[in-house]
């Protein structure tokens, strides 16, 4: 963002990023684009993305949109997530589902120190999020 003071980390940043993508649309009983994702990568390059609801599991969330977009660019690290919702005008801010934080997971190599928005105030390491990550016991 040149010419601008705005902290491109910021979540509030982030949150804008990802709201200015939502365009819903209603295919029957399914929604495409009613999610947005902004992720800011480790060289600090903002991806987005949207999530695609469709039938026999095909979809995807609106985070898997932006890994991909960031990924066809080259990189491979995500600093910092968030995905946002609106209803009836009132924005929501989303955690990742189960699916989302182990595709975070497996896409980084195991990288668990992605920062993950939770709010305007709050944010969680993915590894909180994913608490177990990597454990497993030899019995």
């Amino acid at each position: 963002v040149r010419g601008s003071s705005m902290d491109i980390s910021s979540n509030q940043y982030l949150i804008s990023k990802a709201e200015s993508v939502l365009n819903p649309k209603q295919f029957g009983s399914h929604v495409i684009g009613n999610v947005g994702c902004a992720l800011l990568s480790e060289k600090n390059n903002i991806y987005l993305g949207v999530c695609i609801d469709v039938s026999s599991g095909m979809g995807f969330c609106a985070e898997h949109s932006a890994i991909a977009a960031m990924i066809t660019s080259g990189e491979y690290k995500i600093k910092k997530i968030v995905a946002v919702w609106k209803e009836k005008e009132i924005l929501h801010v989303l955690s990742p589902c189960g699916r989302c934080r182990e595709f975070m997971h497996q896409v980084q190599d195991g990288y668990l120190d992605t920062e993950v928005i939770l709010d305007r105030e709050k944010v969680v390491k993915l590894k909180e999020l994913l608490p177990y990550a990597k454990h497993y016991q030899k019995i």
